[in-house]
């Protein structure tokens, strides 16, 4: 009797869910269609950039059919689409039943500008990310941009779709991040940052806005250098001069040249000599080392503005 009721108990369970099977089955096949029946609707963007501020940038990008449905939708084949426009670094795509497209992006962000042309047409300025990706950039409010430095890169390529990414931006960015973060004044006067001389000399040139090169070692610790620069400039100003050039990539050694001469008084610095003297910095009690020769100062990819930056 107890196999028996066992018996009975596996083929009744074994028939139950046959039957709930057969009919999950049933109603998803009649309610597919309906489904895909629903008109999909406008696509909601999430980001945490400035591409939102064009109401029409998603639906441009996607380029959805008329009248396409969510379940037939292609997400990899959007998302491409999506990742080809180089201000998206990330793209995630997700489906939420019946009709709604949701679409979460992280852009990047700009630390430099760079005057480029591209094929047929005029020069105009593009933004230039931490990772080298130049991006024409969507969204940008005009006093954001007018605080970023110009960039000089080592070289610019064209691509099919625009610029291929900049080499030694890496450097350069930690540069302008330490630069704004521990220094802002000091980066407030900068105007150009030229990469020329990072794969010869690893150097990075900063030319300010009164005029003047500011020379970085791209091998040195940045806040370093930037602490020497601001006793430098301090003591250039207690004389009453302005720089050509200052060279802090001489190791322990600040070398700078004199724009206008010193008044005649004695400081630390030294007593009144010609236009050109050297600071030791403030850790070391070095003799000061004579500045290397300056290359040429040419602009590569345009006329960089010397006017002050506004404010963001």
């Amino acid at each position: 009797m107890v196999r028996f009721a066992v018996a009975v108990i596996v083929i009744v369970g074994v028939l139950v869910g046959i039957w709930q099977v057969t009919h999950e089955l049933r109603e998803n096949s009649r309610t597919a269609p309906a489904v895909a029946a629903v008109p999909l609707g406008p696509p909601r963007l999430e980001t945490d950039g400035f591409l939102g501020a064009d109401p029409g940038w998603l639906v441009r990008t996607l380029a959805l059919p008329r009248n396409a449905s969510l379940i037939g939708l292609d997400l990899d084949e959007l998302r491409e689409r999506l990742l080809a426009h180089s201000q998206v670094k990330t793209a995630v795509l997700t489906k939420i039943f019946p009709s709604t497209l949701k679409v979460r992006i992280t852009e990047r962000m700009p630390v430099a500008r760079v005057m480029a042309q591209l094929a047929n047409g005029e020069p105009q300025a593009f933004l230039v990310a931490r990772d080298g990706v130049v991006f024409p950039g969507i969204g940008y409010e005009m006093a954001l941009l007018n605080s970023l430095p110009w960039l000089e890169p080592m070289k610019l390529a064209r691509t099919a779709n625009g610029f291929q990414a900049i080499e030694g931006m890496g450097a350069a960015s930690d540069l302008i991040a330490k630069a704004q973060l521990e220094a802002e004044h000091l980066y407030a006067a900068w105007r150009v940052v030229s990469l020329a001389r990072l794969n010869a000399d690893a150097e990075i040139e900063v030319r300010t806005a009164s005029g003047g090169t500011i020379v970085f070692s791209a091998t040195t610790d940045y806040f370093t250098q930037l602490a020497n620069l601001d006793l430098t400039l301090d003591r250039i100003a207690a004389q009453g001069a302005t720089f050509k050039r200052i060279n802090l990539a001489n190791g322990r050694d600040v070398t700078f040249t004199l724009d206008t001469p010193l008044l005649p008084t004695t400081s630390a610095i030294g007593k009144t000599a010609p236009s050109t003297k050297s600071a030791p910095s403030p850790k070391a009690g070095a003799m000061p080392v004579g500045s290397k020769p300056s290359s040429p100062q040419t602009t590569a990819f345009g006329n960089f503005s010397t006017q002050p930056k506004k404010a963001p």
